[in-house]
């Protein structure tokens, strides 16, 4: 199976479109650690259902219309997008921990 592949521009997360067509700009990207649970963005507690920020910075971008995952060092280095994980975002965990992320924001 071939390796799918978002655009994006010039090596930035924030110009990241995933393969299923959205963006930040459309439904948003969320930022999530590597096995794809959306991580809390602010200093303090972090929320019950959400991932603390990885300590090694790891940092993934999940969309949360489909569930691919891209790994931001992929990005932000060689300036490509690859998918490096699928997660379901339609029930259990995952799809629990992104109602959490967008009632936080």
């Amino acid at each position: 199976m071939d390796t799918e592949i978002a655009e994006c521009i010039d090596n930035d997360v924030a110009s990241l479109t995933c393969v299923c067509g959205n963006s930040a700009s459309d439904e948003g990207l969320i930022a999530a650690n590597s096995d794809g649970y959306p991580v809390h963005i602010e200093e303090g507690e972090v929320p019950a259902g959400l991932a603390p920020w990885p300590e090694d910075d790891d940092i993934h971008t999940l969309c949360p219309s489909c569930g691919r995952v891209y790994r931001n060092w992929d990005i932000e280095h060689d300036g490509e997008a690859p998918v490096v994980l699928t997660v379901d975002v339609a029930k259990g965990p995952i799809a629990e921990a992104i109602k959490v992320h967008w009632q936080q924001m």
